[in-house]
């Protein structure tokens, strides 16, 4: 039988990349010496945090069948394996060849598009009745990053 995840599983690792990703812009913003530049990569950590507390609410407002799978995973290995989708592979140890701004921002896309390709696979991997009509809200709110953050590479 294939594992299916639920909302609730997604919303779980969702937090922890938004966990990542403040990291990330945290981490990015010591790195630059222009204050707009660190002003602007630290709101960026700010909206991460405010996203993972969007989907911790968005996960404890999951009802009944949302919340349970129907896959025998007596020791959570699903969700094991998701979060370590997410350390591996969204927000973490991504190439950044210089500590540009630019460069930053060029990185932050695309580990956003990985994001977001993450999502779209893990919705095919949530059954309709699981929930998996909500990870549309997540990807919605990491596809507001990549436009937030195109906007000031063009600057």
């Amino acid at each position: 039988m294939p594992n299916e995840f639920n909302a609730n599983d997604i919303f779980e690792i969702a937090v922890k990349i938004e966990q990542n990703g403040a990291m990330f812009y945290r981490n990015a913003a010591e790195q630059v010496d222009k204050e707009t530049h660190k002003t602007f990569l630290l709101e960026l950590a700010n909206m991460e945090d405010d996203h993972a507390v969007t989907f911790s609410s968005m996960q404890k407002q999951l009802k009944g069948e949302e919340l349970v799978s129907n896959t025998f995973d007596p020791d959570d290995e699903n969700i094991l394996y998701l979060k370590a989708l997410a350390d591996t592979r969204v927000f973490f140890e991504k190439d950044q060849p210089d500590k540009s701004f630019k460069s930053i921002l060029r990185t932050a896309i695309q580990t956003e598009k990985d994001s977001i390709v993450f999502y779209l696979g893990m919705k095919e991997l949530v059954p309709a009745k699981l929930g998996q009509s909500k990870i549309d809200d997540i990807i919605k709110e990491e596809m507001s990053h990549i436009r937030l953050l195109a906007g000031k590479l063009t600057v």
